[in-house]
């Protein structure tokens, strides 16, 4: 929840729940995603007391589920620490839908979610002494043995999370702040004596690092590497365990999405950090730390991957009627960030609905590219 006490809010882009909705509906992005994250499972090796995994952008958590169901196949009997920033409360709720049954499957797993910094989120502490005072930390232990129960217990703690998720827009950026530092813990009270050395404790966290750090489209395209880098990349390597590894994941624009948004905006360019580009701001930037991790460096064929929008022949067959155009703009403009200002205007002018039929009928569907690059710390 974001108050109105600064005014009007600047207009954020990932505040658009109604595009966001149906990208995630009608593409394949999720799971593709998840099964990119997935593949990094097979280079680690876990370690007492706990794997610690930190998604830094939990969104509702359909990547995360995922990938917390191909850990559980791999490692049916390690217990998880999985802690999640996110700030949005839409994106909680449809989370909290999907712990009940990760739960279940695995019971010895503590599930964290907080509303901090990337810089303040994987230690589950704000940096400085007055928030530190304030944090808002709230631990559930869940009775019972049936996801059903669970899921009940866990969505019991909307009320706590709507009142402690409220944030305010930055001036000038329009991105959420926190009011209250908060976190909400969740573990099986009948697993808490074997969970004992897992548990996070309120004022006891300085020491948490991570075995797998997902970095998934967390910022907005545009920004400058220099911003992407110092505000999220940087203090999440800072994050890892010895031996961790770090994915981060972002578009590439190289792609028929593409194609449609220059079809309306022929100089239109949101991808301006390709991944050569981040690493080595990212190297620049570690500076002396820089020795403590590698990059993996994949030629392009293993960096990238592609997903699709999911539409079935009868829609693509002869012409192509309202619904798939529809799907396919608003995936295009969702990948390429087009804000709303934007976006009126090429509505009003109508010709995104040829451009849009155009590249659906040139290339038999629509289709995104992804690229993803590795961090290591080294050491085990």
């Amino acid at each position: 929840m974001t108050t109105n006490a600064a005014g009007p809010k600047p207009f954020r882009f990932f505040d658009n729940r109604e595009k966001y909705l149906l990208f995630v509906s009608t593409c394949s992005e999720k799971r593709v995603t998840a099964q990119r994250i997935g593949e990094e499972l097979r280079h680690l090796a876990p370690r007492p007391p706990a794997f610690r995994l930190f998604d830094a952008g939990m969104g509702d958590a359909t990547v995360l589920g995922i990938v917390l169901r191909a850990m559980h196949d791999r490692w049916p009997s390690v217990p998880f620490l999985v802690v999640g920033k996110e700030t949005n409360y839409e994106n909680l709720r449809h989370c909290f839908d999907k712990l009940g049954d990760r739960f279940h499957e695995h019971p010895q797993m503590v599930v964290a979610v907080t509303n901090l910094f990337y810089s303040e989120a994987p230690r589950l502490r704000p940096r400085r002494p007055a928030p530190q005072a304030e944090l808002n930390w709230h631990a559930v232990a869940l009775e019972g043995g049936s996801a059903h129960r669970f899921d009940a217990q866990i969505r019991d703690q909307l009320d706590f999370v709507r009142h402690a998720w409220i944030t305010r827009p930055h001036p000038e950026s329009g991105n959420p702040l926190y009011v209250t530092p908060s976190v909400v813990l969740f573990y099986r009270a009948d697993q808490a004596f074997v969970l004992d050395g897992v548990i996070p404790r309120q004022g006891h966290t300085e020491d948490l690092a991570y075995d797998l750090v997902i970095v998934s489209q967390p910022y907005r395209s545009r920004l400058a590497a220099e911003l992407k880098v110092r505000n999220v990349l940087a203090p999440l390597v800072g994050a890892l365990a010895p031996g961790g590894r770090m994915i981060t994941i972002q578009s590439t624009g190289r792609d028929p999405g593409m194609e449609i948004i220059h079809h309306v905006w022929p100089d239109e360019n949101p991808f301006r950090t390709p991944r050569n580009v981040l690493i080595e701001e990212l190297s620049r930037q570690l500076g002396a730390r820089r020795s403590e991790v590698y990059m993996p460096r994949d030629p392009v064929h293993r960096a990238e991957f592609s997903y699709e929008l999911e539409l079935s022949p009868d829609e693509l067959a002869g012409s192509i009627g309202t619904s798939p155009i529809l799907a396919a703009w608003n995936a295009a403009t969702y990948v390429a960030q087009i804000e709303d200002a934007q976006l009126r205007a090429a509505l009003e002018q109508g010709s995104y609905l040829d451009a849009t039929r155009k590249v659906l009928a040139e290339h038999g569907g629509l289709w995104f590219t992804n690229e993803a690059f590795v961090v290591v710390r080294k050491g085990r």
